[in-house]
């Protein structure tokens, strides 16, 4: 009788979740291919295989701009896909939602080195190129405008890493897009704790000894440690204290995480999106971004933690910037607060008014 009831706990979960993501357009997904490729680093490959979804169709005014686009960026190791999920896209795409999809051309990409895009792991390893952030805001940019016509932006936003290429996207393209969003992000180069958290997971994949500077056969036990520290950084003291709260409980989250992630996650596309934030630093230029800015964080973020008091001062440089910091509560996820628009959506709503043409 217990199963039973389980079981149909279980199909009436699945069926509210898939009626509320119904409720959107399905997404369309789409590849494109950039060819004859350099990187900063001066490397080249021929062709650069970008994957992405859209959702929407573009709507362009009488001079052929494009007014309705939205581009949302993942975060470190995410995808596109990350963004179809009732939380976020369940909060935000349907009919009367903030990004009503029916009303929006919603791109979400995977960048290279992550998702369906090209990445070390489709067989090059470590002979991928050592792509940086400007490269993938270089190929983000050739998407839009080369792939799918979009000459121009209403909104782009991103999480984590995503919340890093806002930044450059603001300061290098300042004309192309009428708002941006970064979340759980900082405008600064990856220094102090958080160069540390980076550096310790990519010491533990290149020094373990089966890693065979990349040519491993099975993933190399490194790449458990340095998923640990991922967790570690990643995760929310309260909340976990509250969904693990004996040693059996935690013990048995800690051991499906590393069961789930290993099977799914690659050490060299680790090491190399890691790796990317290396020269990330768009602090010198933050007078270039002129349009209206909304930068939210979390109180419980360890990534980009409150106490460093960075943002509350370089968003006065800024020409119409914002910072939000959410308050820590029983909802907010650490870091992984930026996935959750239900917590922030009224920030994303008042700079959309507040960037109204």
């Amino acid at each position: 009788m217990k199963l039973r009831r389980s079981i149909l706990a279980l199909v009436v979960i699945f069926s509210a979740v898939m009626a509320f993501a119904a409720e959107y357009p399905a997404p369309t997904p789409g590849n494109f291919v950039v060819r004859d490729f350099q990187f900063k680093s001066g490397e080249k490959m021929a062709e650069v295989n970008l994957h992405y979804y859209t959702l929407g169709t573009p709507q362009k005014d009488a001079s052929g701009k494009v007014r309705n686009a939205v581009l949302i960026l993942h975060g470190t190791g995410g995808s596109g896909r990350q963004f179809l999920s009732p939380n976020f896209a369940g909060v935000l795409f349907g009919p009367g939602q903030l990004l009503d999809a029916t009303k929006y051309f919603i791109v979400l990409p995977d960048n290279v080195g992550h998702g369906e895009s090209s990445k070390p792991s489709d067989g090059m390893h470590m002979r991928f190129p050592h792509y940086e952030y400007d490269d993938m805001i270089e190929l983000q940019y050739r998407l839009l405008t080369q792939g799918l016509g979009v000459n121009h932006l209403r909104l782009v936003m991103g999480t984590s890493m995503g919340g890093m290429h806002t930044w450059l996207w603001a300061e290098q393209h300042p004309d192309f897009a009428d708002a941006a969003m970064p979340l759980a992000s900082q405008p600064i180069e990856i220094a102090g704790r958080n160069r540390m958290m980076r550096r310790m997971i990519m010491d533990a994949i290149r020094t373990s000894p089966d890693w065979n500077n990349g040519e491993y056969k099975e993933q190399p036990h490194g790449l458990a440690a340095a998923l640990d520290v991922l967790l570690l950084m990643g995760s929310a003291p309260l909340r976990m204290q509250k969904d693990e709260p004996t040693r059996e409980k935690a013990d048995q989250f800690l051991e499906d995480f590393l069961a789930r992630s290993m099977k799914t996650t690659d050490a060299n596309n680790m090491l190399y999106y890691f790796d990317a934030s290396r020269n990330y630093n768009p602090e010198p230029q933050l007078e270039k971004i002129t349009v209206p800015l909304t930068a939210v964080n979390s109180a419980d973020d360890q990534i980009n933690p409150p106490e460093l008091k960075i943002l509350d001062k370089d968003i006065q440089r800024v020409k119409n910037g914002k910072f939000v910091l959410l308050p820590i509560t029983d909802e907010t996820r650490g870091h992984g607060t930026h996935t959750w628009p239900a917590i922030w959506g009224n920030h994303l709503a008042e700079l959309l008014k507040r960037s109204e043409r």
